[in-house]
């Protein structure tokens, strides 16, 4: 049911507890709606306009450790509703997780030790003792997406939900590009060189705070060797074959999907 407009006037708030997000009760994922998180019985730590979703304003807030959940509402893990959200919903979520995140890391200055505050028209938190602005951090990543013929480079990591398998992917490392990061990765992982690298996508990451750099490449030598301690099982699937996948949310599950469409029948 779509919301009304006096409904509309009133914005979604997405309120984390550490790092899990109040939603209401039900099998759809809903955060709720109020003037202020006051309304809702809750004191608000912090808080950030973040964005729209469907036309309605979106805030960000965070509670304190002890906050109980209102009735009808319970917080819940981010990661544990990938099923129940689209991709606006999860990227309005993510934003939010992160800003609160990173407040929550910069009340003090890591340069001095001062305490900060927010910086007036821009999103930063400005040291009140030495003056040093500190910036929301993003943490570029890639994820790649191995063809060989007509098969895909599936793994699983030690986190991965049981039975889950997706494509590579790894932190960008001070120095490289993302060209040798890719390679790093691959041949750190799972023991194989790639070619004919091509940019895909990409997806903000809110976990933690990565942005998700996505590309396609061609096998080119080397036999599979997963990685001890980081990689539990890889191996090339093709398109009637494939295990549990991530969920569609993720650009894991297009850049997989795009395979089986170009594999064809």
């Amino acid at each position: 049911m779509q919301p009304s407009a006096r409904e509309r006037a009133e914005p979604l708030w997405f309120l984390f507890r550490g790092d899990r997000l109040l939603m209401l009760d039900g099998e759809a994922a809903r955060v709720p709606r109020a003037s202020a998180p006051e309304d809702l019985g809750l004191q608000a730590l912090f808080r950030w306009e973040v964005g729209a979703l469907n036309g309605s304003r979106c805030w960000a807030g965070e509670v304190s450790p002890e906050a109980e959940a209102p009735e009808g509402m319970a917080f819940r893990d981010l990661r544990g509703i990938f099923a129940l959200v689209d991709e606006e919903f999860f990227g309005v979520a993510g934003r939010a997780k992160q800003i609160v995140a990173w407040h929550a890391t910069h009340r003090y200055c890591g340069r001095c030790g001062g305490r900060t505050e927010r910086a007036a028209g821009e999103m930063a938190m400005r040291c009140t003792r030495c003056g040093m602005l500190h910036y929301p951090r993003v943490s570029p990543a890639v994820i790649v997406r191995v063809r060989r013929g007509d098969r895909v480079l599936l793994a699983r990591s030690p986190g991965f939900p049981p039975g889950l398998y997706s494509v590579l992917a790894g932190f960008v490392e001070p120095g490289e590009s993302i060209e040798e990061t890719i390679g790093r990765e691959l041949r750190e992982e799972v023991g194989i060189e790639v070619a004919n690298l091509r940019y895909f996508g990409s997806q903000p990451w809110p976990f933690p705070n990565s942005l998700m750099i996505a590309f396609t490449a061609d096998y080119a030598g080397g036999e599979l060797a997963p990685e001890p301690g980081e990689i539990e099982a890889a191996a090339w699937y093709a398109p009637p074959d494939l295990p549990q996948l991530p969920p569609r949310v993720s650009i894991a599950w297009r850049l997989i999907d795009d395979f089986v469409w170009k594999a064809g029948p």
